[in-house]
């Protein structure tokens, strides 16, 4: 039983799963999410009746990012464990073999950013802000974030966004390409179900196929660090 993270369907939405984070007040990320998140990543791709995912952390916040109190406390052992947690979640969320849409409502921060840049794309409301945040406590993104983002921006608007962490508001992210739509508020998740919505009479396996084969990159590597 997962405590934070859960899979959600609904019959006016055939063919969708949504995995909902729920960590109250800000969604901030720990060990524990992020194994719970690769968990129901894992789940979801296995899931015949499902062939698109929205990815949504509430009305309210999408994700602050890493639980910062939870990494002070870690020893070095601990935090690099910590690390390969996170990166094996946005992996896991990354290669689910179904499109993907991250519904964005409020912040989307540091490894939130991240998370959010896993999906295949964004919807965000129009009072969101999005930022790599991680330099804000002289730490680098972690799982694949510099990878995701450069590819999403740029490399140099990337080195901007990193090495100052400042925030970034919904037009300009709309403008970067960090996101792919940007709404009201309140319509955040309808939109994100109106963009999954398009590809689940897609055949499953061609779109596993095709996501694999883009998501491999060039060289076949993949989303670096």
């Amino acid at each position: 039983m997962r405590e934070f993270v859960s899979i959600h369907t609904h019959e006016s939405q055939p063919g969708i799963g949504t995995i909902v984070l729920d960590r109250e007040p800000s969604n901030a990320l720990t060990r524990q999410t992020y194994r719970e998140l690769a968990a129901a990543a894992a789940e979801i791709a296995l899931r015949d009746d499902l062939h698109a995912v929205i990815l949504f952390g509430g009305h309210e916040i999408f994700s602050a990012g890493d639980d910062m109190p939870e990494l002070l406390t870690l020893n070095s052992a601990e935090a690099a464990a910590a690390d390969r947690a996170r990166r094996a979640a946005i992996d896991a969320v990354a290669a689910i073999p179904k499109p993907t849409v991250a519904a964005v409502t409020g912040y989307a921060l540091g490894a939130g950013l991240t998370l959010a840049l896993a999906a295949d794309w964004r919807v965000c409301g129009d009072n969101a802000k999005l930022g790599a945040t991680e330099i804000l406590a002289g730490r680098i993104p972690g799982g694949g974030g510099c990878r995701r983002l450069s590819e999403a921006v740029g490399s140099w608007r990337a080195k901007e966004m990193a090495f100052s962490g400042r925030f970034v508001g919904a037009r300009e992210a709309l403008s970067l390409g960090l996101v792919d739509e940007m709404v009201a508020p309140d319509h955040v998740y309808d939109t994100a179900v109106a963009w999954a919505g398009r590809y689940v009479s897609a055949p499953p396996e061609a779109v596993a196929g095709i996501k694999a084969l883009i998501n491999a990159g060039p060289d076949g590597a993949g989303p670096g660090g």
